[in-house]
């Protein structure tokens, strides 16, 4: 039997992080947790920051534990949320502390951007859905507002990139993460160059572009000497988050979609070539880079933002609910009595997502949720409801009907969440694993290191080592009135 190869995968989301160890015999994978820590907005006056310098304290002292605990380490990678990036001087050292993706300073630019370069033109050389928050609005916003930041960048390293440079001296855009930039061809996968002098932003700072699974080199300086993992191989994986945990959906065959559920939903399909003609563009769909050449042709919805900022309002208020009493509470409640559209921009960075709820069901009509039960069913049944809306133009997209949902990440935990998608959408769904985007972050490290040949290897393994929960559609027909009426708010 071959010895376990242990990978040290870093996992960071909007408002956590996580080192864990995979734990591979060649043909199974464990997972376990070495060390969880916080993460979140820091808000300084008007602007909010992410505290890289903290997150990075926390990955040495997971390196720590790993080392002291798990012995030999095989390799080392990070993933993380898309768009934010971090600006270095010519020296290398940081200028400033990354901006966060809802900092308001980018709420006008998208209008200010399109009136220089029509948004055709944009999508056509971008093939990415317009948000104002992707790091090409982030830039324009900084050149806006004349930042002595941009005057002094000389490399642009999105997040992932920037704790690998840290690890080993090594400056690189890993492709998945810069993907999501709006500043990548869509074809010919290298940055938009001609876009980029369009806007007169300064290209120098754009820097070598590599694959997922690049072994970048091994860790050295502080993070070797303070961790005892000195030359560990720092492997970039697909460092953006949603590409990880496609690759780890354990699905065969190509009529399926995904839906990587977290703060986020990211609902698409994986396709072989970018999808950039006019209906995508009308859809405001998003053609991101995937592991082993795929495109993650997909559309970004709200997500479980929805029920966590109502949790953080009310525990705000003194009453603090779990999860698991919101989501009893949920199903109790009456169906279909208020839906919202939950992409619309108030939910962005509400004051108080309970009350932003109840305004937009005032604005259209309907009666106004009471309580934590018929909000939190307020904001599913919506969710579910607009998966279905982005599975019908996915379908028209890619010319085939998809017939089963993969539901990954920390929603495929949410019973009440996966059992409703099902039925609006009346297809099955398979949820898990939960750990996707880890267990995509271990595949690619897997790939850098020779230890697995295939992505379609690596699904087969997770499909072996975790369990995945089914759910069959329960009387779709009554989901039509809601969806016609949900249409009318989108």
């Amino acid at each position: 039997m071959p010895s376990t190869k242990k990978i040290l995968a870093f996992d960071l989301g909007a408002e956590s992080g996580r080192g864990l160890i995979g734990l591979f015999d060649g043909e199974r994978i464990g997972l376990e947790v070495v060390h969880r820590f916080a993460n979140g907005a820091v808000e300084t006056l008007d602007t909010l920051h992410w505290d890289v310098l903290g997150l990075y304290r926390e990955m040495l002292s997971a390196m720590r534990k790993a080392a002291a605990e798990h012995g030999p380490i095989a390799s080392v990678g990070v993933d993380t949320w898309g768009v934010d990036f971090a600006l270095l001087a010519r020296d290398g050292t940081l200028l400033g502390n990354p901006r966060h993706y809802r900092d308001p300073h980018t709420e006008t630019i998208m209008d200010a951007a399109f009136a220089r370069v029509p948004r055709s033109e944009i999508f056509r050389q971008t093939g990415i859905q317009f948000m104002r928050f992707n790091s090409l609005f982030q830039l324009l916003a900084l050149q806006r507002d004349r930042s002595p930041l941009l005057d002094m960048a000389q490399t642009l390293l999105f997040i992932p990139d920037l704790f690998h440079y840290w690890f080993t001296g090594i400056k690189a855009n890993e492709y998945t993460d810069a993907s999501t930039s709006q500043m990548i061809h869509p074809e010919t996968r290298t940055w938009a160059r001609e876009l980029i002098a369009k806007f007169g932003l300064p290209d120098k700072i754009l820097g070598t572009l590599v694959q997922p699974g690049t072994v970048l080199g091994p860790l050295r300086g502080v993070a070797a000497s303070q961790t005892g993992l000195t030359g560990v191989p720092v492997i970039a994986p697909a460092t953006h988050d949603t590409a990880a945990a496609v690759a780890a959906v354990p699905a065969r065959g190509d009529s399926w979609a995904y839906i990587s559920s977290g703060t986020w939903s990211l609902v698409g399909a994986e396709v072989k070539e970018p999808l950039t003609g006019d209906k995508a563009l009308e859809f405001n769909f998003t053609n991101e880079g995937g592991v082993g050449g795929t495109i993650r042709l997909l559309k970004n919805v709200m997500g479980l933002w929805l029920v966590q900022e109502c949790r953080r309002a009310w525990e705000r208020a003194g009453v603090e609910y779990t999860y698991d009493a919101l989501m009893r509470l949920a199903e109790s409640a009456p169906p279909f009595v208020s839906l919202v559209n939950p992409d619309d921009t108030s939910f962005i960075l509400p004051p108080n997502m309970p009350e932003a709820l109840a305004a937009f069901c005032r604005k259209t009509g309907q009666p106004v949720p009471e309580g934590p039960g018929p909000v939190v069913r307020c904001a599913l049944e919506s969710l579910a409801l607009k998966y279905r809306w982005v599975l019908e133009r996915l379908e028209d997209l890619v010319g085939k009907r998809l017939d089963v949902i993969h539901v990954v990440g920390g929603g495929s935990q949410n019973t009440l969440l996966c059992q409703i998608t099902a039925d609006a959408c009346n297809r099955p769904v398979r949820a898990g694993p939960v750990e996707a985007t880890a267990l995509g972050n271990i595949l690619v490290q897997l790939l850098g290191l020779g230890m697995i040949k295939t992505l379609d290897e690596g699904r087969a393994i997770i499909k072996k080592s975790f369990e995945v929960v089914s759910y069959e559609p329960r009387q779709p027909a009554q989901w039509e009135e809601p969806y016609r009426r949900l249409l009318t708010y989108l």
